[in-house]
């Protein structure tokens, strides 16, 4: 079984033969110097915590409730998602997220699609809004999760792509992120091609060659602009 997932998804093998010669690369202007140590984890691990505390209190005490109580009358099933994901060093966890879809069997190998069938009808609102993200919440306070860091696939994606892709799990030598520096650049929902994949996976690295403080916040205000204009691969 070659590729299964990826050939699925992409309708080819992501053999060596098949990568993008000229890949598309965003041209970020180089902020910070890399450097990783204690002060600047303890101030981003401090960042995560206030951030995420704010945002339970002010936001999720009373929003909670009614996205619970809209997605109980809109379709039968549990109010929250959970699948298996890769975090920092590699180590799986739980990445929780309000329940978008109706259950099936695909939900860890095959991403959401346009028009998918499986999608709720208050899934597609949550959806398209990003709002189905907000239970990360829950895993950045439990310290699985940072505010900001590269995206986590789903295991089986994630080990297909590694396959592909040299070096694609250094990604995780940083927490994953509720948001990161590819979804603030555009690139959020499916993945319809390698050229997006692996445009993800430089924006990706570069975070991680990066990441501070300063960066992180310039990433959340980023994303907030973003959310605020429309995407078509919000979906």
């Amino acid at each position: 079984m070659e590729n299964v997932l990826v050939e699925r998804k992409f309708r080819q093998s992501l053999r060596k033969g098949n990568f993008v010669k000229q890949q598309q690369q965003a041209k970020i202007r180089v902020l910070y110097g890399q450097n990783d140590s204690f002060h600047k984890r303890l101030m981003k691990r401090s960042f995560d915590l206030l951030l995420a505390l704010f945002t339970t209190v002010f936001v999720l005490s009373w929003l909670f409730p009614i996205i619970g109580v809209l997605i109980k009358l809109d379709s039968k099933g549990p109010v929250f998602f959970k699948q298996l994901r890769h975090g920092r060093g590699n180590k799986v966890f739980n990445c929780y997220k309000f329940r978008t879809m109706v259950k099936n069997k695909e939900a860890d190998t095959r991403q959401a699609t346009q028009n998918d069938s499986r999608i709720t009808r208050v899934g597609k609102f949550l959806r398209k809004s990003s709002l189905d993200e907000l239970p990360q919440i829950i895993n950045v306070l439990l310290g699985d999760m940072s505010i900001v860091g590269p995206r986590p696939h789903a295991v089986p994606m994630n080990l297909e792509f590694a396959k592909e892709i040299g070096g694609f799990m250094q990604r995780h030598r940083v927490k994953p992120g509720i948001t990161g520096l590819a979804q603030c650049k555009g690139f959020r929902g499916e993945i319809l091609n390698f050229q997006e994949l692996y445009s993800r996976y430089r924006l990706d690295s570069f975070y991680v060659k990066k990441w501070c403080l300063l960066f992180d916040i310039r990433i959340v205000i980023h994303t907030a602009f973003s959310l605020m204009s429309k995407n078509e691969k919000a979906y």
